[in-house]
């Protein structure tokens, strides 16, 4: 898919929400945050999530892109001024996706990976709002998707994996590592492997929330697998 297709599915300004049927079964529709952890806007981290977004509309799930953009991210300062009130004292970008997760029943955060450790600006940002506003994000699934040129990947998709492991938030897998390989700005595209790794993380993170909300969810209809080298 190419970065003009994606940014028609997904539109770049601040928050945008996608477009997708309810039909669902909630007394509102079914919806999940993506949280674009890459300074680059529609870069190859945009990439990854456009592929989930696409897919959960193919489940009739509503997707949210919220993106860090690439102003400064403070970090905590264990002030500890949030407790009790579900917003950090910084009042920035955290707590407008605290906001944005209020509504939403699951999470994907994107990031790249810088020297083996996922991008600064989402480590500062996951780490306030899972300090500060804990109570939106309780029990709700959440999935991370990393991307990087060679190696990293899993050590920066663990890191940001561990803040939901302790907020009893289930962890939505995939066939592979929710990873994608790309250096220059859409290369990840031409993973189809990564790619076809987070339509299948959508359709079960979609499985999970439609279980949940019903009990009668089916089990969703798997690819045929690709697999994709990098040596060139």
């Amino acid at each position: 898919m190419s970065v003009a297709a994606a940014t028609a599915a997904i539109g770049l300004s601040g928050m945008q929400t996608m477009a997708a049927n309810t039909g669902t079964d909630n007394e509102r529709p079914l919806k999940v945050l993506l949280l674009n952890g890459s300074p680059r806007r529609d870069g190859n981290t945009f990439l990854l999530l456009s592929e989930v977004a696409m897919q959960l509309e193919k489940n009739d799930i509503e997707s949210e892109l919220f993106q860090l953009g690439t102003g400064n991210v403070r970090g905590c300062s264990d002030c500890g001024g949030c407790h009790g009130k579900g917003k950090c004292v910084y009042d920035d970008v955290v707590n407008r996706i605290a906001g944005a997760m209020a509504s939403c029943d699951a999470i994907v955060v994107g990031a790249p990976v810088y020297y083996g450790m996922p991008a600064g600006q989402m480590v500062a940002a996951i780490q306030r709002l899972a300090y500060s506003a804990y109570g939106v994000l309780q029990g709700k699934p959440a999935a991370v998707v990393t991307v990087c040129r060679r190696g990293g990947a899993t050590a920066a998709l663990q890191t940001l994996q561990m803040p939901f492991q302790l907020l009893n938030m289930p962890i939505v897998s995939s066939q592979y590592w929710n990873i994608g390989y790309g250096k220059d700005k859409g290369e990840v595209a031409k993973d189809e492997e990564g790619m076809q790794t987070m339509r299948v993380l959508a359709d079960n993170m979609s499985y999970m929330l439609h279980q949940f909300a019903t009990g009668k969810a089916q089990l969703p209809r798997r690819e045929g697998k690709k697999s994709t080298s990098f040596i060139r």
